[in-house]
C-alpha cells in the first residue's frame, strides 16, 4: 500500500522541480518595458540579479538591447558593456546608467582603458536610442549598438555600483558576484555562456580536493604513529613524536585557512599570503626532518637514506625552478600592467574592479 503513495510523492516532487526550473528560467520573459519595447530573446544573467533582453538584426549588424539590474543603492549605477578584445572590464565599451545632476536617468558611454578613474567618451561602436529608467529598485539601460559586419557573438561585461560623485561612477564592490560578472553572448542562438566562471570553479575544486587528499594521507600516517606508540610501552621517541604533533597541528591549520582566504583584492590578502607561505614552508621542512628521524629509528640501510636525499634534491630543484619561473611571470605582468591589452583578467580568471 505504501508504493502508490511513494510514487505520488515522487511524481509531485518531479513536477515541482520542473515547474520551479521553468519559472526560474523564464523570469526575464515576465519583464515588460515602457514605450512598447519588445525583444526577441532574453537571459537571466548568473550574477548581480540582472537580465539582458535583446533583438539582433544580422543583416544590419544592429543589436537592440535592454539591461536590467538593481544598483546597491538608489544613487548608484549599472553598466553593460561589450569587450571587443578580451573578457574582462579593461577594454570594454560600456554603457553606464545613473541619475543625472538634474535628477533624471541617463546613459553615458565609456571606453574603459584602465583600473583608475573613468571618463565619459566615445566608444568603438556606434550607438543610438540610448535611454535609462529607474523603477521598483532596478535600473534599466536601453539602446542600439551597431556591430561589425558578420558579428554573431560578443563578450559582455556587466556591473553595478553604489555611488556616483560629480557625475562620475565610483568603484564597485569586489565580491565574487561583481568580479565574475562577464560571459559570452551568442546573438544567433540566443545563449549566454560563462565558461570562464566554470573554469575558475573547477580549478578551485581541483586544488581543494588535492589539498584534502594530501592532508588525509598525512593524518593517516599520524594516526598510525599514535597507534604504534600506544603499543610500544616504555619506548618513546620524543623528538619524532613532537615533530609529528606539530606537523599535524600546522597542516590542520593550513587546510582550514583555505576556507578563510580573502579575495585577491582584499586588503588582508597580502598578510594571508605571508602566513600561508610561512606555514607551508615550515611544514615542508619539519616533514623532511621527521622522515630522517624515522629512518634513524628504523635503523635502515644507508641506501634508503641516500635514496631519500636524492628524491628530496630532485623535488627541491623542481620546486625552485617553478618558484623562479612564477616570480618572473609575476614581475613581467606588473611591469607591463599599464600597457596590457584591454580586458585582461587577474590570475584567478576574474576581472579586476574599477577604482578611483
Amino acid at each position: 500500500m505504501a508504493a502508490p503513495g511513494f510514487q505520488l510523492a515522487l511524481l509531485s516532487l518531479v513536477i515541482f522541480a520542473v515547474a520551479s526550473s521553468a519559472a526560474a528560467a523564464g523570469a526575464c520573459s515576465s519583464v515588460t518595458f515602457s514605450s512598447n519595447r519588445v525583444y526577441a530573446a532574453c537571459s537571466d544573467l548568473p550574477h548581480l540579479s540582472s537580465s539582458l533582453h535583446w533583438s539582433f538584426d544580422a543583416a544590419a549588424a544592429t543589436l537592440s538591447l535592454a539591461f536590467v539590474a538593481p544598483p546597491p543603492k538608489p544613487e548608484g549605477w549599472i553598466a553593460w558593456a561589450i569587450n571587443p578584445t578580451a573578457d574582462g572590464m579593461i577594454g570594454s565599451q560600456a554603457l553606464i546608467a545613473f541619475h543625472q545632476p538634474n535628477g533624471s536617468m541617463g546613459v553615458r558611454t565609456y571606453n574603459i582603458t584602465g583600473y583608475g578613474p573613468i571618463a565619459e567618451g566615445a566608444i568603438e561602436f556606434q550607438t543610438s536610442d540610448l535611454a535609462a529608467e529607474y523603477s521598483g529598485g532596478s535600473m534599466r539601460i536601453f539602446g542600439k549598438v551597431k556591430l561589425p559586419a558578420g558579428t554573431t557573438a560578443v563578450k559582455q561585461v556587466w556591473q553595478v555600483g553604489s555611488s556616483v560623485a560629480d557625475g562620475v561612477p565610483q568603484q564597485h564592490a569586489t565580491e565574487q558576484e561583481n568580479l565574475q560578472s562577464k560571459g559570452k553572448l551568442d546573438l544567433i542562438k540566443g545563449a549566454v555562456s560563462v565558461s570562464e566562471i566554470s573554469s575558475s570553479r573547477n580549478k578551485n575544486v581541483h586544488g581543494v580536493l588535492n589539498a584534502i587528499i594530501g592532508y588525509g594521507v598525512g593524518v593517516g600516517g599520524w594516526a598510525t604513529g599514535l597507534s604504534l606508540g600506544s603499543k610500544s610501552k616504555g619506548i618513546e621517541y620524543t623528538t619524532h613524536r613532537s615533530i609529528g604533533m606539530a606537523l599535524f597541528s600546522l597542516a590542520t591549520l593550513q587546510v582550514f585557512a583555505l576556507f578563510l582566504r580573502p579575495n585577491k583584492d582584499h586588503k588582508y590578502r597580502f598578510y594571508w599570503n605571508i602566513y600561508h607561505h610561512l606555514v607551508g614552508y615550515t611544514v615542508i621542512i619539519l616533514g623532511i626532518v621527521n622522515v630522517f628521524e624515522g629512518l634513524d629509528i628504523l635503523g635502515v640501510d644507508h641506501k634508503w637514506r641516500a635514496g631519500y636525499i636524492i628524491a628530496i634534491c630532485i623535488l627541491g630543484g623542481i620546486a625552485l625552478f617553478l618558484e623562479v619561473a612564477t616570480w618572473i611571470v609575476v614581475l613581467k605582468r606588473k611591469s607591463n600592467g599599464s600597457t596590457k591589452p584591454y580586458g585582461e583578467s587577474s590570475s584567478n580568471g576574474v576581472q579586476k574592479p574599477l577604482s578611483v
